[in-house]
């Protein structure tokens, strides 16, 4: 696949669906806070505002599904508990996604500004 004047391997039926899961909003989160440790379900939820219980659950299997977030569970805790944390494969994707939330955050201001001007023109 070509994007400009980069090569990208694979094509776009493949990669689609990849970018789709790790460009979700809430992937994103999720994946930056598993990067500082493992954590509950709950420290989770408290730690990305806004999230449902469901879309935390649905994100966190997808995740999962993906091999990029691995669940441990407690059976010897009363009651039992779970744990989440990034796999190798998870971990990998940590340095881009800062990347780009660093982007996101340094570029905000202008972006919000063009937006406005926008939606007046």
């Amino acid at each position: 696949m070509k994007l400009g004047n980069m090569s990208v391997p694979g094509d776009c039926e493949r990669i689609s669906p990849i970018l789709s899961r790790v460009g979700d909003k809430w992937t994103v989160l999720v994946v930056l806070i598993l990067s500082e440790q493992p954590k509950r379900f709950n420290q989770i939820r408290r730690e990305v505002e806004n999230i449902s219980q469901r879309m935390l659950t649905m994100t966190l299997r997808g995740l999962e599904r993906d091999g990029l977030v691995a669940r441990h569970v407690y059976p010897d805790k009363n009651p039992p508990w779970v744990e989440y944390r990034l796999t190798d494969l998870g971990q990998t994707l940590v340095a881009p996604l800062f990347t780009l939330c660093q982007w996101a955050a340094e570029n905000c201001a202008e972006i919000e500004t063009n937006a406005a001007k926008a939606k007046v023109a």
